[in-house]
């Protein structure tokens, strides 16, 4: 994080953040299943879900940080801090490096328990697959909609983003449900059933859906007011009337 903060520094664009804080939640949970000695299965399975979901998205945003302008989330902070921008970007880095090693922390628990259930195991592995493949959807969808230009400046309500504002934050935030999965019925495993909590809290008040929503309205300003009013924020579910 500290050489993705030079970067910043060096081409005003900290939206690789995001791509670090991906990498870091891919790599991390490997070297705890390389280092712990716990039950290789479970090992394996936890560090894999983990790692080849961030990869994913690590892959995926990278797409857009490297090829693209720096994200109007970040333009915008840029604009507000001013002349502080890189010093306050330093803490904001850091920050998300201790939120990766946070994160992490289930797969550094489920790393070091003594015995798997395939029957957890096989649930948690069907959850990821349909997370998986939600968010997939979600993000070509969103994708072949922004390389339109006659959309420019229009909000997308194709596919799953008819049913949610963010649904590629609701594929995210379920996936976090295969952790305490596996951990049932092991001993202090109680604890795993936080993570989704957590999560939950993060992309719905404070990192995700917030910030999100505020650069859409800079962006689109009534087009997104009024998809706000008739779209379900964070669960995909049915359309409202505009004046309901």
């Amino acid at each position: 994080m500290f050489l993705g903060w030079l970067y910043e520094g060096k081409t005003d664009n900290a939206g690789v953040v995001d791509v670090l804080w991906a990498a870091l939640m891919s790599l991390i949970p490997v070297y705890y299943a390389w280092q712990a000695d716990g039950d290789v299965l479970l090992r394996i399975v936890a560090a894999g879900i983990m790692g080849i979901w961030y990869l994913r998205l690590c892959v995926h945003l990278s797409g857009r940080v490297f090829a693209e302008d720096e994200d109007g989330r970040y333009r915008y902070l840029r604009q507000y801090w001013g002349e502080k921008t890189h010093r306050n970007h330093f803490f904001f880095f850091q920050f998300q490096a201790v939120l990766a090693w946070t994160f992490t922390l289930p797969v550094w628990w489920l790393s070091q328990a003594e015995q798997a259930n395939p029957i957890t195991i096989f649930v948690a592995l069907v959850l990821v697959l349909f997370a998986s493949t939600g968010v997939y959807i979600a993000d070509k969808q969103l994708q072949s909609f922004r390389e339109n230009p006659d959309n420019k400046g229009q909000v997308c309500e194709k596919g799953l983003w008819f049913y949610s504002r963010h649904p590629n934050y609701f594929f995210e935030w379920l996936h976090w449900f295969a952790y305490p999965i596996l951990g049932l019925g092991l001993l202090g495993g109680g604890w795993l059933w936080l993570a989704p909590v957590v999560m939950l809290a993060f992309l719905y008040l404070f990192t995700g859906i917030p910030y999100t929503e505020q650069q859409a309205i800079r962006s689109r300003g009534d087009a997104y007011r009024r998809y706000q009013r008739t779209t379900s924020a964070f669960i995909p579910w049915r359309k409202k009337h505009a004046n309901d």
